[in-house]
């Protein structure tokens, strides 16, 4: 039975690593989710030849833990929209890393851990599975703007994060040294079980401070960092269980994870040591009552579609959260449609968090319709602006700021690199207002009124009159 365990865990390796390879593209995005998913029902059926239960109590929790858990994912899967992906994510990443965490307490109450190699495993596991779920969940609450939106700073933050800190790693020793520590200062209350219990709570804490003073313009790449320390969690518990799917599956999620975080800090500007221990403080100084009264070129449909059929040859669209919010990707997918039947040259320029997650905006537009290859990258489509006649800007403001290159100005998004669409000829904002991004910065193309024109509408709305007025242009 061991034997065909091991196998059925090595098969279950080799399709999660097929699938997460699948995930690289929107195209084979489905199946990959699907092999991966058949990967771990292989992982959890050998799992379950090999435990022993004796009661059938057990097993009837277990049926209706995996009942429930299954209609909720389903339920989520198919209630939750495309917007609200990153906070899903992020409940479901601190689902995942306090699950772990609870796995390695109850090793621990039940004696499980009794070499030196579990015993650190167990503590890493209920450390790091307790960060990540305390600092999803600040995540989701900060995405879903139901508390703690911005960047939340209060005096000695940093002191009393390293304080809480020190306190886990002695709690840690003194799990380790079997409550020695704690007797010779007199305190044999502690012990070891009391110390795992406070390290516990203290991880809570510290997971929440963690996320808090981190601004919302960093938000995915604190989602990512949160999964790679989940999947570390999972791996480190795989250690105190012996089991091999654990160990690989959270391997696989944390290397994965720690890739992606990288990448995104990298994309961003965004070094990774900044955001986790200094946190982003600085607001944006621009957004006040002065700039809402500073004149813009208020752009109506019919003057936006009479430049584009007339003087516009060459388009690039650049789409954002906004267009995501108001389910305007098919009216896009119409107006690209629309222009090239004129013989306009159509492109798109996705930035690296378009929609607020790596690959968000690519899998919306593909699914209306747009080719992928006129999807383009930052640093391919940045070069495409200078013979650019007309940049349409929908919903998006932070990835197009020219103030994110600004060395006077200290701001979330500062050295962030841009989709730099202020040197193509004409820029074309579809946008509900003079409101600023999720990083809350202004942006100063609204005020060029001899460059930009601002089409103040619903984005869906908007594109729809906008691909009318193309039409009887």
């Amino acid at each position: 039975m061991q034997v065909a365990t091991f196998l059925a865990y090595l098969v279950a390796a080799v399709l999660f690593i097929t699938g997460i390879r699948r995930l690289r593209k929107p195209g084979t995005a489905r199946s990959g989710n699907t092999i991966a998913a058949f990967g771990m029902v292989i992982a959890l059926v050998a799992t379950f030849l090999v435990v022993e239960v004796d009661a059938a109590w057990v097993w009837l929790l277990i049926g209706v833990g995996i009942l429930l858990g299954g209609v909720l994912g389903a339920a989520s899967a198919q209630m939750v929209p495309m917007t609200a992906m990153p906070q899903m994510v992020a409940a479901f990443n601190g689902v995942g890393g306090g699950c772990i965490a609870l796995v390695a307490l109850s090793e621990f109450y039940q004696g499980a851990a009794e070499t030196w190699v579990a015993v650190i495993s167990g503590l890493l596991t209920v450390v790091i599975g307790s960060v990540s779920f305390a600092g999803s969940i600040v995540a989701f609450t900060k995405l879903q703007e139901l508390a703690f939106t911005g960047s939340v700073v209060f005096p000695l933050q940093q002191v009393l994060n390293a304080l809480i800190f020190v306190g886990i790693l002695l709690l840690s020793a003194n799990v380790l040294a079997d409550g020695a520590i704690v007797e010779a200062v007199g305190a044999p209350f502690l012990s070891p079980l009391v110390s795992l219990y406070i390290l516990f709570a203290a991880s809570l804490v510290l997971g929440v401070l963690f996320v808090i003073p981190i601004g919302g313009a960093d938000m995915p790449i604190v989602i990512s960092l949160l999964n790679a320390f989940t999947g570390l969690a999972a791996a480190a518990s795989g250690f105190v269980l012996g089991n091999y799917a654990l160990l690989i599956g959270g391997t696989l999620v944390g290397a994965s994870g720690t890739i992606l975080t990288r990448l995104m800090s990298g994309a961003l500007g965004r070094p990774l040591g900044k955001i986790i221990f200094a946190g982003i403080t600085a607001t944006a100084t621009q957004k006040g009552d002065q700039q809402e009264d500073r004149e813009v070129h208020d752009a109506s449909p019919g003057e936006v579609g009479e430049y584009l059929s007339e003087e516009a040859n060459k388009i690039v669209i650049v789409p954002g959260y906004g267009l995501a919010v108001a389910q305007a990707q098919g009216p896009m997918h119409d107006l690209m449609e629309t222009l090239e039947s004129r013989g306009k040259e159509v492109l798109f320029g996705i930035h690296p968090v378009a929609g607020r997650m790596p690959g968000h905006m690519n899998v919306l537009l593909t699914e209306a319709g747009v080719p992928y290859d006129k999807l383009y990258d930052l640093e391919d489509i940045n070069p495409e602006f200078d013979d650019t006649d007309a940049a349409i800007i929908v919903g998006a403001n932070d990835v197009v700021n020219p103030a994110a290159n600004d060395p006077e100005q200290d701001t979330p998004i500062s050295g962030m690199p841009i989709l730099e669409v202020e040197k193509a000829k004409r820029v074309i904002f579809v946008k509900r207002s003079l409101s600023p991004g999720f990083a809350g910065v202004d942006n100063p193309l609204f005020y060029d009124t001899e460059k930009t024109m601002m089409l103040f509408s619903d984005a869906k709305q908007g594109l729809q009159e906008v691909v009318e007025a193309v039409k009887s242009a």
